[in-house]
């Protein structure tokens, strides 16, 4: 397991997964919201864009005082310099992973990373 770590996150409200699995070039959460629920702060960042993914259920994301409707299947790139605060609907909870890299950081896709062999 030197080069590789396995976890499960199930039924937890956050996992934050960056010492959980030793992430080096990522910061990867997972979040479970109740209904009604909000995270309890708005922020931005200095230099990390945030990807999130709806996994289940609605919300909201409001991006400098912009209301985004957030549903199962969604995907939403943040700059790292927008203000932001997700919350569920009133009447449904939200799952999702919350993905944080250095905004141009990418030097190569999938395939131009790949070792074939």
């Amino acid at each position: 397991m030197e080069k590789y770590q396995k976890t499960s996150v199930a039924d937890q409200p956050r996992v934050e997964l960056h010492d959980v699995l030793g992430l080096t070039g990522a910061e990867v959460s997972v979040n479970r919201m109740p209904a009604g629920a909000s995270v309890p702060f708005v922020h931005s960042h200095k230099q990390n864009e945030e990807i999130y993914g709806v996994l289940s259920g609605r919300g909201t994301m409001t991006l400098d005082g912009e209301q985004v409707a957030l549903a199962e299947g969604d995907w939403l790139r943040v700059s790292p310099e927008v203000r932001r605060q997700i919350s569920a609907a009133a009447d449904s909870a939200i799952s999702y992973v919350c993905i944080q890299v250095k905004a141009g950081s990418l030097g190569q896709m999938t395939a131009g990373d790949a070792v074939m062999g």
